[in-house]
């Protein structure tokens, strides 16, 4: 897993933020919105949050991963609400998020927004979430083209926001993993300003070095106008691993059978 995050050639600060744990094999990336530095509060609250409470739902292993999934994201949703709610500086601030584990070849992925993940498999790459936005509604409507919707100026209208309501619904699936597959997370900053062609072209030729492609897609971005944050994560699957991480108590049942 490797990540990176920059503030793109526009604006003065980050408000996105990401976290990664290979050891559990969790991927979070948010990107916050607000006035003043609220955005990157909501982004860090949420990476923060949920980063620390999936680590330790995981160790305990008492819910099934998804039901785990959506306690944690409504965990971080009401401490953005409560922050927001409480404190006039932060008033109205949200984020998106995408989010995703790895577990027993599988991979449980959520998002709210307009933040994406994507799959590289063999030399197809698939966007794997489906964005939570007008221009979405309006593709799906038949009201604009795909074409259309990357030349519109309400690309950042999103209809789901974590932290702006008391309840948030998270679009939560589960995958099969394959050895080989490359999955890349990203917020708006880089599909905006980067071609789908362009990320699969540049995942096909630096596969085998993800730091250097991770360092390359931000560099694209910004080359073509960086108007936004943009974030990156990406994971390469090296091998099976049939094995999800489990509480003291299973692996101890476990090693007595």
């Amino acid at each position: 897993m490797v990540s990176r995050t920059d503030a793109g050639m526009v604006r003065t600060h980050n408000e996105d933020a990401v976290m990664t744990d290979a050891t559990i094999g969790v991927a979070i990336l948010a990107d916050g919105m607000g006035g003043y530095n609220a955005g990157e509060v909501a982004s860090g609250m949420a990476t923060a949050v949920i980063g620390t409470e999936i680590a330790q739902g995981l160790r305990e292993g008492r819910k099934s991963l998804p039901a785990l999934i959506e306690t944690v994201i409504a965990s971080a949703n009401e401490a953005i609400y409560r922050a927001a709610d409480s404190q006039p500086q932060y008033s109205g601030m949200g984020t998106t998020l995408v989010m995703a584990v790895f577990h027993d070849n599988r991979i449980s992925v959520a998002h709210i927004g307009d933040s994406r993940m994507y799959r590289m498999r063999g030399e197809q790459l698939e966007c794997i979430t489906r964005d939570h936005s007008l221009l979405q509604e309006q593709i799906d409507s038949g009201m604009i083209t795909e074409e259309e919707a990357r030349r519109s100026q309400n690309k950042n209208l999103v209809t789901r926001a974590l932290g702006v309501d008391p309840i948030v619904e998270p679009e939560i699936h589960t995958y099969d993993v394959e050895a080989g597959d490359v999955y890349l997370f990203c917020s708006d900053g880089l599909n905006d300003m980067v071609e789908g062609e362009d990320i699969s072209l540049t995942l096909q030729a630096l596969s085998a070095n993800l730091d250097l492609a991770a360092d390359q897609l931000v560099q694209m971005a910004n080359d073509n106008g960086g108007r936004d944050n943009v974030s990156v994560i990406l994971v390469k699957v090296l091998q099976p691993f049939p094995v999800a991480p489990r509480g003291v108590l299973s692996r101890l049942l476990a090693w007595l059978k």
